[in-house]
């Protein structure tokens, strides 16, 4: 969906610049930069470039710094700048689904760039960075890393069954589960209490299966889709110097710009 609201905000301005797409195997990411530097292309990366964008980057803001993810790029003479705007998407997100705090833990099911940004935003935002956060992840060393992110005050588990669910105030999915398989859900919406939030960063148009199951059981609940579009705006402001219309961006996705401060409905 990025083309589609990114080149609307670019006709709003009166750019002469198209932002499009390009699927890059993993072994062909190398090659792919070298022909943006040639290009000098900014743009946009996904999953699963976003931590080795990260290792080729020269320059690396504070942001993806402490992430050590790229997600945002763009060139200063042949020098390639990394950026991640996902922290300032996840921080959207969250405001408008605890406006009034996290009661309970913060469960963050994955441990990669995506993960990360969470855990960035989570220690930024003031409505969770004194929430106990606690990671849900395979692999131990990616868990250990996102623990220092956290600042100390993650609890890390090995185990989906390890996960005390009666505590969660809000839960975050930052894994694939549910982007191949649309019924997918990465935890049964049963198993959390009637106050916790969901926060899942796969994006459909029609919602994913795990939130359209959140919200049946009244849950407040978002996927991806603002979160993708507060990271596409942040990426424009450093691309161009100025912020886009976020009203155009929501207007050619065909859905309402959602309430600042209240869960999409």
């Amino acid at each position: 969906l990025s083309p589609t609201f990114q080149n609307a905000a670019l006709r709003h301005t009166g750019r002469a610049v198209v932002y499009t797409r390009c699927e890059v195997a993993s072994t062909a990411l190398g090659p792919a930069v070298d022909d943006l530097r040639r290009a000098r292309t900014a743009g946009n990366v996904t999953m699963p470039h976003k931590e080795a964008m990260f290792t080729l980057a020269t320059h690396t803001t504070a942001a993806a710094e402490r992430t050590r993810a790229v997600n945002t790029f763009w060139w200063d003479g042949d020098a390639l700048v990394g950026h991640n705007t996902d922290v300032d998407g996840v921080i959207a997100t969250v405001a408008a689904l605890c406006s009034g705090g996290v009661h309970g833990d913060v469960v963050v099911l994955g441990a990669g760039g995506a993960a990360a940004a969470v855990l960035v935003a989570l220690a930024l935002s003031p409505l969770t960075r004194d929430a106990r956060v606690v990671v849900v992840s395979r692999t131990r060393s990616r868990t250990e890393r996102l623990v220092a992110l956290a600042g100390g005050r993650t609890a890390a588990m090995a185990h989906m069954s390890d996960v005390p669910w009666a505590r969660a105030g809000l839960v975050v999915n930052a894994t694939p589960a549910g982007m191949r398989d649309s019924d997918d859900v990465p935890v049964p919406v049963e198993s959390l209490p009637a106050h916790t939030a969901v926060f899942d960063l796969v994006y459909r148009r029609e919602g994913t299966a795990w939130v359209r199951d959140a919200k049946a059981r009244g849950l407040p609940a978002e996927d991806g889709l603002r979160m993708l579009v507060e990271q596409g705006a942040a990426a424009f402001a450093c691309w161009f110097g100025e912020p886009p219309s976020r009203d155009v961006m929501w207007h050619a996705l065909g859905v309402p710009r959602p309430d600042a401060h209240a869960p999409r409905p």
